[in-house]
């Protein structure tokens, strides 16, 4: 129903009568999840949250497809376009390091609290559906406490299955029925991580297009993977950038594992696969790489998994009692 032209129903009266209420003061300001299977089930969930934090006067910011956004907008009325837009927020079109950022930018920028709807991308295949439950897990730790409210909707219509069923275990509170109740299914964010499963990627069960072990030197082993990445990336930006990805990821092993240091590359026509090992305690940080490690100040370092993640399309840090591995894979442009 369009707000349009006739006076606002009364969800809209509910919620801006009384921004306190049920979606907003009764649970801690956090990260929450919905799952809705209709068009009338989505508007009954984001319109009363999106209402109430214009009415708080929080930022208040749409992070969806540009339908849903559109549709949104549109039955809001008026009120809809004080909505701010920013689909990368929810991994549409950007990887999790960049949607990180541009949610610390908006927050410090914020005068006060900030509300977030987003609907998360998952990508079409499953290595995607990684990466993204990999970071809305995440998100619970690197907001805590900051005055960011989230509420991710899950669409049964449009999403895996898998994906759906992580929306628990990633969100510490759930909102149905226009009350917030903590999920019984959530879990520990490193837990999580650590538990989801790997999936090799093909390309690895045949022979490396490079392969380099024992390496002892930081140098030799960033010219051997600057050549065998220019012998399969057409694109040379690209190719700079993978390649700035890789050699801050063997520094780390050099610098914070235990050499000697292993390394492998695999391509194809549209895809290229890395791996760096050291013979290190195998200890993984499995939320390290979202934002940099020393926040803002870049000339400090920890920048290695920040600008893996930033780069690559898919990043993995593989434990095993002979050290760890962090392995890289993207698709070619």
């Amino acid at each position: 129903m369009s707000v349009l032209g006739g006076h606002p129903p009364r969800w809209l009266q509910r919620a801006r009568a009384d921004s306190a209420g049920a979606l907003t003061a009764e649970h801690p300001h956090g990260h929450t999840a919905a799952v809705v299977g209709s068009s009338a089930e989505l508007l009954d969930v984001a319109l009363p949250w999106l209402a109430a934090g214009l009415a708080a006067g929080d930022v208040t910011v749409l992070a969806c497809d540009p339908d849903t956004t559109e549709q949104l907008r549109t039955q809001l009325g008026p009120d809809g376009s004080q909505l701010l837009v920013d689909p990368g927020i929810a991994l549409h079109g950007t990887r999790p390091p960049d949607a990180v950022g541009a949610l610390r930018r908006l927050l410090d920028q914020a005068p006060g609290r900030v509300r977030v709807l987003g609907m998360p991308s998952f990508g079409a295949e499953p290595r995607d559906w990684h990466e993204a439950q990999r970071f809305e897990a995440a998100l619970t730790p690197l907001f805590a406490g900051s005055g960011v409210d989230r509420l991710c909707v899950y669409d049964r219509r449009v999403l895996p299955p898998a994906a759906v069923a992580s929306a628990s275990a990633t969100h510490p509170h759930l909102l149905s029925g226009g009350n917030v109740v903590g999920s019984r299914d959530y879990r520990r964010p490193d837990a999580y991580v650590r538990a989801l499963p790997i999936p090799r990627e093909p390309m690895e069960q045949r022979p490396p297009a490079f392969a380099a072990d024992g390496m002892r030197s930081l140098p030799h082993l960033r010219h051997q993977l600057r050549a065998a990445l220019a012998a399969h990336v057409p694109d040379r930006e690209q190719c700079e950038d993978l390649h700035l990805a890789v050699s801050e990821i063997a520094a780390n092993a050099f610098r914070h594992g235990v050499p000697p240091v292993s390394a492998r590359v695999w391509a194809s026509a549209d895809r290229v696969v890395c791996t760096l090992t050291d013979r290190g305690s195998g200890f993984a940080d499995e939320l390290a790489g979202f934002q940099p490690a020393h926040g803002d100040d870049l000339s400090r370092g920890g920048m290695g998994l920040w600008l893996a993640r930033k780069l690559w399309d898919h990043v993995d840090l593989v434990a095993a009692p002979t050290g760890l591995t962090v392995r890289m894979s993207t698709s070619l442009r």
